[in-house]
């Protein structure tokens, strides 16, 4: 009996899995022309935004990293998920009971024993006697079903898959909240920039107005022209005012992200320099391997898989071994002596011979259920290369756009210059100063609109490429068409 559990022990039925093939580009189309990728040495690893070069923001993410709740969440849902890969191991294992009894009865004469078979033999009355009786009962037994055709197997690689795609989406909510909050830094420190050009621009407008008065109080200028000054002066003022509201919003949002109530959480203002960095892009094929979203959507495939197997095996019939030994005495003082010994040894086969068509659907829908994990992993696959493609895009274009944004800030800078001296000099009037000022302000805005969109689009091109996040998957083989091996550390843990 036993050689033949092992010989069936050595078999799983339904599919072994193997990674379908998904299309992958040889390179990227926005790469040529603009900047080499250096794959393997030069891939950003672990703390990327690191490349930003901006200690305030290291600092930031660190703190996002430990306190964030999301994060937490996706932690929770990792051990659960490990938690079920245990419960499902628990099945390759017999299940073993113990249990004591005590049962005093009284038999009326001509009644027969009440006790059962286990009474009986350990009474010392004869059938048929009247009086009271106590039965004393240690039991023990074991009960085993093995896994002749790999249900439990199958089992268990689901759920070490599924554990696997939890996994990776603890590290796709971390790379989001990364991101999320590099985005909204540089968007407040880019609004730290646009207040301080507004403060700037709201001392020139007052020397400006100090000018216009003068000369109104010369004789030389009009009172239209004061009052020009002073719109000008008053509209700029209330901007520099406005970028507050959305400063203040961001602030809070950081202070989410970081884990801090909003209240309790600020950012002084400090103008900085923003530079987007260069990014290496690398190849292709290596998203498949970097990005945790792409790497979750392959284990679920993988779960599926092994989740046809499962209701394969409903078809075969179940086999259970069971054993059952112990001690029974109508006395307290021979309840442990060897005559009052009892065991039980037997085994078991059942299989199911008409319910309806259960299984024949429930194997129906683990293969639709398999198809459809095969069509999201290629579908996040081809959303994984546009989103780079995208960002590739958005940095190229936005690059150019700056050079000649910065040429039309110096020209405007420049007309502004000319405007003011031939004001001074009375051959053009304020309301050609004041277009001129407007045009240059809005030229600058623009240039750090820019400068904000070029930022944003440098953390969304390293999210698109997974971040710093590394294929160091527990029991996970990334070569192609690989199969899952076997995951020490989630059985360990």
């Amino acid at each position: 009996m036993l050689g033949v559990l092992t010989f069936f022990g050595g078999c799983a039925v339904g599919p072994d899995y193997v990674r379908p093939a998904a299309e992958v580009p040889a390179s990227y189309k926005e790469i040529e022309g603009w900047r080499l990728g250096q794959p393997k040495d030069h891939l950003i690893r672990g703390a990327w935004w690191e490349t930003f070069n901006d200690a305030y923001l290291n600092d930031l993410e660190d703190q996002a990293n430990l306190a964030n709740q999301n994060i937490a969440v996706a932690e929770a849902q990792l051990r659960q998920a490990r938690a079920l890969v245990r419960i499902a191991q628990a099945g390759y294992f017999p299940t073993v009971t113990i249990g004591a009894s005590y049962i005093h009865s009284f038999n009326s004469s001509g009644s027969g024993s009440a006790r059962g078979s286990t009474s009986t033999s350990s009474s010392s009355g004869a059938g048929g006697s009247s009086g009271a009786v106590s039965d004393y009962v240690l039991l023990g037994a074991v009960s085993w079903e093995p896994d002749i055709w790999g249900r439990v197997r199958r089992t268990v690689e689901a759920s070490k898959a599924s554990a696997q795609a939890t996994s990776t989406d603890l590290e796709s909510t971390r790379l989001l909240v990364q991101a999320e909050l590099a985005q909204e830094y540089f968007q407040l420190r880019v609004l730290d920039g646009q207040k301080q050009l507004l403060d700037e621009t709201v001392i020139a407008f007052q020397k400006s107005l100090e000018l216009t008065k003068n000369r109104y109080a010369a004789g030389v200028a009009s009172k239209g022209d004061v009052l020009l000054a002073e719109t000008q002066l008053k509209i700029t003022q209330a901007q520099a005012i406005d970028v507050g509201v959305l400063r203040a919003q961001l602030e809070h949002a950081i202070a989410l992200l970081v884990g801090k109530p909003a209240s309790l959480f600020s950012i002084p203002v400090t103008p900085m320099p923003l530079v987007p960095p260069e990014i290496p892009v690398g190849l292709p094929s290596e998203l498949l391997e970097r990005r945790p979203d792409i790497a979750g959507a392959e284990r679920r495939m993988a779960a599926a898989n092994a989740q046809i197997g499962v209701a394969v095996a409903a078809y075969y019939p179940a086999v259970t071994l069971s054993a059952s030994g112990g001690f029974a005495g109508s006395n307290l003082s021979d309840w442990l002596k060897w005559p009052s010994r009892l065991w039980s040894v037997g085994a078991s086969i059942s299989e199911i011979v008409f319910e309806g068509g259960l299984r024949r659907a429930q194997t129906a829908q683990a293969r639709a259920a398999y198809d459809a994990t095969v069509a999201s992993y290629r579908e996040t696959v081809l959303t994984g290369f546009q989103e780079v493609e995208d960002n590739l895009a958005v940095l190229r274009i936005l690059e150019e756009e700056a050079k000649v944004q910065d040429e039309a800030v110096e020209a405007a800078r420049k007309s502004l210059a000319v405007a003011l001296n031939q004001y001074k000099a009375g051959t053009v009037n304020y309301l050609t100063v004041i277009v001129v000022q407007a045009a240059t302000l809005n030229n600058e805005i623009t240039s750090l609109n820019i400068l904000v969109r070029r930022m944003a689009a440098s953390v969304l091109l390293v999210n698109a490429l997974g971040g710093g996040w590394n294929t160091s998957i527990p029991g996970l083989d990334s070569t192609p068409g690989g199969t899952m091996k076997n995951n020490a550390s989630l059985r360990n843990e």
